[in-house]
């Protein structure tokens, strides 16, 4: 953040405001961590805060301090409207495009408030009266992190906002693996930890809570796994009727398309899931080295994310998204091995 932003944001908090903090839709340990993270500062600080998830999000970040005081549009748009209307502030928190809102896009849209920005994608929409963006960062959490260091409240941290932080943090970076780990993200790290984050704890909670159900998916996306050694790539797929067979809930497949990354020689990996009541195949894609998803989820399945990791869509049948995936890869061979 420069220091003019910096003066604009003490300016709007100088005194108790209505604050709705809102993060993308589908949220995950990023998006919530952040959002509770801040959520847990401003009330502290003493102003009226808020967090309104478009939709629901994932059992296993359920047990976030502060998770109780979510409101999910979904489930109840009257009181989620009810506060966005009364919002002094409005803060995004891990995307930069209304569009990833889902239902609450055109509220935001028609909204006169002030906005605030925290988001580490690519490519953000002018909309915020303050915008911190940088896509070199590993989390929104990190930079929320820095956000607070620069109004000099690092020592406001309590153990939940610690909490809230880490997880972020660590989910987004693959428990601290992926190139978007940098020193200074250990630093932050360390001292969410001296303020209180459980951090083994913290790890149980997000990857050792699986079901049965969970683990008999993973073991049908595995053996749906298709490899094409020829464009180093691996891909999954998973139909309606398999979520169904067992019992999909929000958040199983989450990890999954990592998988494909762990194979020798293989530099790019994609899951394809099948979401029938949306009408979609919903994508994420993720690789290593210098081949970008997020270009190639822009271009061609209107997505978009991190140069590593990113999301897209298709409207098509699965048949039809596979077939469209593989007549691509053809262009990008090269890329592929290089």
């Amino acid at each position: 953040m420069n220091l003019e932003d910096v003066k604009v944001v003490k300016t709007l908090l100088t005194e108790p405001k209505e604050i709705v903090i809102i993060p993308h839709k589908n949220p995950d340990g990023d998006a919530m961590g952040s959002c509770l993270g801040l959520y847990h500062f401003l009330v502290n600080s003493g102003h009226h805060a808020r967090v309104i998830a478009p939709n629901d999000y994932p059992k296993f970040l359920k047990w976030l301090p502060g998770n109780e005081s979510v409101i999910i549009f979904e489930k109840d748009e009257k009181k989620a409207v009810r506060h966005l209307k009364k919002a002094e502030i409005i803060f995004t928190l891990d995307f930069n495009h209304f569009d990833r809102t889902g239902q609450m896009k055109s509220h935001l849209e028609s909204a006169t408030t002030d906005f605030v920005m925290i988001d580490h994608h690519q490519e953000p929409q002018e909309y915020a009266r303050v915008t911190y963006s940088d896509t070199n960062m590993s989390s929104t959490c990190e930079m929320v992190f820095n956000f607070l260091e620069v109004l000099g409240a690092a020592d406001q941290i309590s153990e939940d906002i610690a909490n809230c932080l880490y997880t972020g943090i660590m989910t987004d970076t693959g428990s601290f693996k992926y190139a978007s780990t940098t020193s200074r993200t250990h630093q932050v790290v360390a001292k969410l930890i001296d303020c209180g984050a459980q951090n083994t704890e913290i790890h149980r909670r997000i990857y050792d809570n699986n079901s049965p159900d969970r683990l008999r998916l993973l073991g049908r996306a595995l053996k749906n796994m298709v490899i094409l050694e020829k464009f180093r790539t691996a891909y999954i797929t998973l139909e309606q009727h398999e979520l169904d067979e067992h019992n999909f809930k929000k958040g199983d497949t989450e990890g999954f398309v990592n998988y494909g990354l762990t194979l020798e020689g293989i530099h790019f990996a994609a899951i394809f899931i099948e979401n029938r009541e949306e009408g979609i195949i919903k994508i994420s894609f993720r690789s290593v080295g210098d081949f970008s998803v997020n270009e190639f989820a822009r271009s061609h399945f209107n997505g978009g994310g991190h140069t590593n990791a990113a999301g897209g869509r298709s409207e098509d049948d699965m048949k039809g998204t596979i077939a469209y995936f593989e007549s691509l890869l053809k262009g990008y061979e090269l890329n592929l091995n290089a």
